[in-house]
């Protein structure tokens, strides 16, 4: 009898304890749980998913954006006007757009902050078949001239080459064609067009024939596209963006090393991406402009104040601003610098 009453004792406390742990291992869980509670991150496109972009495709798929806590959304434009529209209307919390549309929009009074430097290079050009005879910008007086749209780099870019050569838009007949404005110079529509080098490269593959390239990097190595926020989201969602950021470079220097994993991620989500081989190829491309010297020694994202302070100069000497808008405290490495 003694020993049946020691045996039920000790059930008693061991149930009691074991009782005890699974509640305590419950808590734990729930409260891991709520640690990974996913924020909403929306980010604002100059376009569509276009395969250039592979590595956010990529860092979806190995969920990289969730592991961070990240909820990632896309949300599409046309031109970086666009997106950077978008998150000042509030539809989106950061913007990838090109460094122009941001200073058109601080000029009119937006209140933004760019934090983080995505194509250190101009990745912008003008084309123009050989038998058009374009080899100067001059020779494009009274010609038609394609862009994307008049919210795109092509166009700010274009006008920085006519500024450039001595002349204005005015000198030349500027049309929208949209983001596939090498058809229009292949039928004859244009006699040159606004684009970039993966557009380029596209055509090429297209059956462009012999072109004439002018670069707008030889004129100023303006930033590409940057990540650009409202002040109020810089200042409230700090941690977030971080995090946001710090996904977005591992994701590049992952892309940078493992192109081919990036260009079968692009595959089912971009919408031209359907073809791997091309994927690679475009892939490879934007590779080559998300990196400069200085960002060897500080990391992807780091902007050159020099230079960023040159851009400004330039454009309100063009006249694309009408005086300056305090670039060195509109563009900030303070983001970056967390960056691990």
């Amino acid at each position: 009898m003694k020993k049946w009453i020691v045996s039920m004792i000790l059930f008693v406390v061991v149930s009691v304890f074991t009782a005890c742990g699974t509640e305590d291992e419950v808590v734990k869980e729930e409260e891991q749980a709520a640690s990974k509670e996913l924020h909403k991150m929306k980010m604002a496109s100059w376009s569509k998913p276009i395969a250039e972009q592979s590595n956010l495709f990529l860092a979806q798929e190995k969920e990289w954006f969730t592991d961070a806590g990240i909820e990632f959304e896309y949300v599409p434009g046309a031109g970086g006007g666009d997106a950077v529209k978008n998150i000042i209307a509030g539809n989106a919390d950061i913007a990838f757009a090109d460094l122009e549309a941001v200073l058109l929009a601080v000029e009119n009074g937006a209140d933004l902050k760019v934090i983080y430097n995505i194509y250190p290079h101009n990745v912008f050009n003008l084309v123009s078949l050989n038998e058009q005879g374009i080899e100067t910008v001059e020779d494009l007086r009274g010609k038609d001239v394609g862009v994307y749209s008049f919210t795109s780099g092509t166009y700010q870019n274009l006008k920085l080459l006519l500024y450039n050569a001595g002349m204005t838009e005015e000198d030349v007949h500027v049309i929208e064609t949209g983001v596939l404005n090498f058809g229009p110079l292949m039928n004859g529509q244009v006699a040159a067009t606004a684009a970039t080098d993966t557009g380029l490269y596209d055509a090429e593959q297209k059956g462009l024939e012999a072109v004439d390239v002018i670069e707008a990097k030889e004129v100023l190595n303006t930033p590409s596209d940057v990540f650009v926020v409202t002040e109020e989201t810089f200042e409230q969602k700090q941690d977030l963006l971080i995090d946001f950021l710090q996904v977005y470079r591992d994701s590049v220097n992952y892309t940078i090393e493992h192109p081919d994993e990036a260009a079968k991620a692009a595959v089912d989500t971009a919408i031209d991406g359907q073809d791997q081989a091309r994927n690679e190829e475009i892939i490879q491309i934007r590779n080559q402009v998300s990196v400069n010297e200085q960002m060897k020694e500080k990391g992807l994202g780091w902007f050159d104040q020099a230079l960023i302070q040159r851009v400004e100069d330039t454009y309100v000497e063009m006249g694309l601003l009408e005086e300056p808008v305090g670039i060195d405290t509109i563009v900030s490495n303070e983001l970056v610098e967390q960056l691990q």
